[in-house]
């Protein structure tokens, strides 16, 4: 499955020494992936959706490494277990696996279908 809804500047190159943070909503058939820039006022957006398969996310992070030194991947602990995080962290990326009831939700905020890979890309550097 080909990456969707990337940006215009896919062929931008970044600084060396820059950190991103990459929010991952994991399903069985998708990922939806969002990317925030390392700082304080570091851009938040949608990077697209990716196939679940081993070979997808390897073409992921190649991708995402040619634009960023260091790469940090958060998603949620859910029914697709642990095989993302071995493979993040056998690539050499730190990757967390974060329980839902941990990640922090300011009262009144709704998380919908939509937004989750945004939301976690933004709260990673937090966690």
């Amino acid at each position: 499955m080909a990456l969707t809804g990337l940006s215009g500047n896919e062929g931008a190159a970044m600084s060396e020494g820059s950190e991103a943070f990459i929010g991952l909503d994991t399903s069985k058939t998708k990922i939806s992936v969002a990317v925030a820039d390392g700082g304080r006022c570091g851009e938040v957006r949608f990077y697209g959706d990716i196939d679940s398969s081993p070979d997808a996310v390897n073409r992921l992070v190649k991708k995402l490494s040619a634009r960023y030194q260091r790469l940090h991947f958060c998603y949620e602990a859910g029914p697709c277990g642990y095989g993302l995080y071995r493979q993040l962290t056998a690539l050499g990326h730190q990757c967390d696996v974060v329980a839902p009831s941990m990640i922090p939700i300011r009262p009144g905020d709704r998380i919908n279908g939509a937004t989750p890979s945004r939301w976690r890309a933004c709260t990673a550097p937090a966690n």
